[in-house]
């Protein structure tokens, strides 16, 4: 059962951080902004790129970014059905976040665990 939030974030100043937290946990949320900010991506393109990702999972997570309206998704009147998805505005304010974070990512993931070396 996923906990539940508070949609109030005015309880200390840390609140926004978990605000604008929410719009990007999810373990895919953050790497699927990451690829659209090359631009527009079909639902099975950004599958490709994300190999290890279920389709359900894809599914929700898009669901999920065009609820916050991080995200838009068009759909084309044809057979097969074609779906794109693309950054809103707000979408793409995320991007220095979401390059820091990558950046961040580059220089300390690889490191691994760090452990603390405090004196005794």
């Amino acid at each position: 059962m996923p906990r539940i939030r508070d949609d109030r974030f005015d309880c200390s100043p840390g609140c926004t951080v978990e605000g604008t937290l929410r719009y990007i946990d999810g373990k895919w949320k953050g790497v699927v902004l990451y690829h659209l900010f090359e631009g527009t991506l079909r639902f099975n393109e950004i599958r490709r790129r994300l190999p290890n990702c279920t389709q359900r999972m894809l599914t929700n997570q898009l669901r999920e970014l065009e609820a916050d309206g991080l995200i838009a998704r068009k759909i084309y009147p044809q057979v097969p059905p074609k779906v794109e998805y693309s950054l809103t505005p707000r979408g793409r304010s995320l991007e220095p976040v979401i390059t820091a974070l990558k950046t961040w990512g580059d220089a300390n993931v690889a490191l691994g665990p760090q452990t603390s070396q405090a004196a005794a």
